[in-house]
């Protein structure tokens, strides 16, 4: 029997090949989100591509908000494949768009930010990732995500054992 990932991948599927045929390139592209987000655990290749793609088309309609929510799912799926210098690009991207936008969810921009403060950390750039660290913690605490206050602040006692 199949399970409800299994069954959420089927529709999004069909609502991709939908939305193809009628042409509905804001909604293709949100699809193909979705169907990215489905399968970076199963399939990263496939989610890249599908993330890639989406992404060109939130381009071209010019929505920038969702285009700074792909484009940071982008770069986490080249961070987890190793390709952080292809992440990296990615997260500016998302950062800066969502930094210049009015009506940005705080909560999109302490996730994007969370996802360069792990790349800095892991690549040895201590200080810039503190730095990260605390701005997106700041924002964890706004929006109150206890999960996300919980991680910057062992993210940040790791950083400072490094430092001292």
């Amino acid at each position: 029997m199949p399970d409800a990932t299994d069954n959420r991948l089927q529709k999004t599927l069909q609502a991709v090949r939908f939305l193809r045929k009628a042409g509905d390139r804001g909604e293709l592209a949100g699809a193909l989100r979705d169907l990215g987000e489905l399968e970076r655990r199963s399939d990263a290749d496939a989610a890249r591509e599908h993330y890639e793609e989406a992404v060109a088309i939130f381009r071209e309609v010019d929505d920038p908000l969702r285009l700074a929510h792909t484009v940071r799912h982008l770069g986490d799926v080249h961070y987890e494949a190793g390709r952080a210098a292809l992440a990296e690009p990615c997260f500016h991207e998302a950062l800066s768009i969502y930094r210049g936008h009015p009506k940005t969810d705080p909560l999109d921009l302490a996730n994007a930010i969370r996802s360069l403060a792990v790349l800095k950390g892991d690549a040895g750039e201590t200080e810039e990732a503190r730095h990260l660290w605390q701005e997106a913690r700041a924002l964890y605490v706004a929006v109150e995500v206890k999960p996300g206050v919980a991680e910057c602040d062992a993210r940040l006692a790791r950083l400072a054992r490094r430092l001292t």
